[in-house]
């Protein structure tokens, strides 16, 4: 078969300019690379020895721009899916709080629901499986009608839905309310914030379940998160930790109403953390809130490690200046 005559003829390269690879700048340095591990080194030591790279590069920063909002007084805001408490880390959220690394925690509704049970029952997190086939799903009695009794209650106080939930379980003094977010928060006078979406809380079709008073606290508590928000400016730092739709949604919201209000808000860092990179936190985290002004990151990771590594870090940080 004939040779094809075709109208473009392959390109000849004796005449390319090239130059040296010392004048080009690249993206990866040897000074730059990881140091072999060593036994008897302290953390902050092995997080040194981390290559100064992509992950590792920005938890490192992550670490230092909480460390210096700490130092600076400026608001250290912790937003979570209650995934996180399901993860077993209550533990290590309220040495945080005790230590005064938290200024401000903000949760969905299912992070009431578990913390309340961890402090009622010490244990959380049915079988949905092998309930919902039955109808049995969700129709834990206590968790019912104390949540809600406490919301209904505090609510005519005057009280967010976070405060009224925490509220309630100082004054029942349940067997494991140590291990409670939401008491240590009241009890500490940290600003706990619940974000609640309707119909998405097992204890929303409980008779007790009033709409008026779950809205109320919880736009309360919108209001109360926004005005820690507006204190993020030059320093501050705001965590998402494995919410992927309602604390990021609430978040972006807050930042627009902060600024709308005429407060100065830039040159603060977010972070989002979770085992799957999902657009919302993307987005309404990380990128748009810090677009005028700021720095964003995406760490991806199991909570249940990244979590306590990140404390870790943070409070020997703080313990070592």
């Amino acid at each position: 078969m004939a040779k094809k005559d075709y109208p473009y003829k392959p390109l000849k390269c004796e005449n390319l300019h090239s130059y040296s690879i010392c004048e080009r700048k690249s993206k990866v340095a040897i000074k730059d690379f990881a140091q072999p591990p060593k036994t008897d080194q302290s953390l902050s030591r092995f997080l040194d020895s981390l290559p100064n790279i992509l992950a590792a590069a920005d938890f490192k920063a992550l670490v230092a721009a909480i460390t210096q909002a700490h130092k600076k007084g400026k608001p250290i805001i912790w937003g979570m899916g209650a995934h996180v408490i399901k993860c077993g880390l209550n533990p290590v959220v309220i040495e945080l709080l005790n230590r005064g690394l938290i200024s401000a925690l903000a949760i969905n509704g299912a992070g009431v629901i578990h913390d309340f049970e961890l402090a009622y029952a010490g244990q959380t997190s049915e079988e949905v499986e092998a309930e919902l086939g039955a109808g049995r799903f969700g129709m834990a009695k206590e968790t019912g009608e104390l949540i809600n009794q406490a919301i209904n209650q505090g609510v005519a106080e005057g009280l967010g839905l976070g405060e009224a939930v925490g509220k309630k379980l100082l004054e029942i003094n349940p067997p494991y309310v140590d291990h409670s977010l939401l008491a240590t928060a009241y009890r500490l006078n940290v600003p706990l914030s619940v974000h609640v979406a309707i119909g998405t809380d097992i204890i929303h079709f409980h008779p007790q379940a009033d709409g008026a008073k779950i809205g109320q606290g919880s736009l309360r508590d919108f209001h109360l998160f926004s005005s820690v928000v507006a204190h993020l400016d030059g320093g501050g730092v705001f965590l998402n930790i494995g919410s992927a739709v309602i604390i990021p949604e609430v978040f972006l919201k807050a930042v627009s109403l902060v600024r709308n209000l005429g407060h100065p808000l830039a040159n603060f860092v977010t972070a989002n953390m979770d085992f799957i990179r999902h657009y919302r936190p993307s987005q309404n985290v990380v990128s748009r809130p810090t677009a005028s002004g700021g720095k964003g990151y995406n760490l991806l990771g199991h909570h249940d490690i990244m979590l306590p590594l990140l404390a870790a870090a943070i409070l020997e940080e703080i313990d070592q200046a």
